[in-house]
């Protein structure tokens, strides 16, 4: 079957190019639907979203609802892997409280500059933006009650070390809420070459 092997570090920055159009650009065209209708399609509330900021909401691209099994609850601790412009995060710290924390992962620099605004323009104090990858995420063994992903670990060649991630963040008996696109047949390697297809 030869090397299926991805260019890694290709991709990476194919990914983080495509995402730092999404935050330059929200309402262009992409592969995947973006902003406030994206998430409306998803399932997002309209109160998850109220007195958000809007830049959030308008750069958001994730591909589903991780929410969808509920929110957070109050005090507990979050780890958002791939966190893009935030807006998982921010309802994640609105419901978590001020006794409860998040932390949001991202390795794309404009995506992190753009969560981290809107935290300050939410005025979020319980919440935290690292630059980090799904591999090696910034957080300390056990620290999560929750994690959630949205859209990203589709775009991550090595998926067992991401996963490996989530269980080494997460405390004895937490819980996983990815939400994500997913195959169920195998992927011909041409096509898991081809970075084109990884990025849309």
């Amino acid at each position: 079957m030869g090397d299926v092997r991805v260019d890694v570090d290709r991709l990476r920055e194919e990914v983080r190019e495509k995402y730092r159009e999404v935050v330059d650009h929200p309402d262009a065209t992409f592969h995947f639907h973006t902003g406030f209708r994206a998430a409306a399609n998803a399932g997002y509330r309209e109160e998850w979203l109220e007195g958000l900021p809007k830049q959030a909401v308008a750069s958001f691209a994730g591909v589903s609802n991780p929410f969808h099994w509920g929110l957070p609850a109050p005090g507990e601790r979050v780890v958002d892997v791939g966190s893009g412009a935030g807006l998982d995060s921010l309802i994640a710290a609105r419901a978590v409280g001020q006794e409860g924390a998040v932390v949001g992962v991202d390795m794309t620099p404009a995506m992190l500059e753009r969560a981290r605004e809107a935290a300050a323009e939410a005025s979020f104090l319980n919440i935290e933006f690292r630059q980090g990858l799904a591999k090696s995420l910034p957080v300390p063994d056990g620290w999560a009650d929750v994690v959630i992903s949205n859209g990203v670990i589709n775009l991550v060649p090595d998926k067992l070390g991401a996963y490996r991630e989530i269980a080494r963040v997460l405390r004895p008996g937490g819980r996983v809420q990815v939400a994500d696109i997913c195959v169920e047949r195998p992927v011909p390697a041409s096509a898991l070459q081809d970075i084109d297809l990884w990025t849309g």
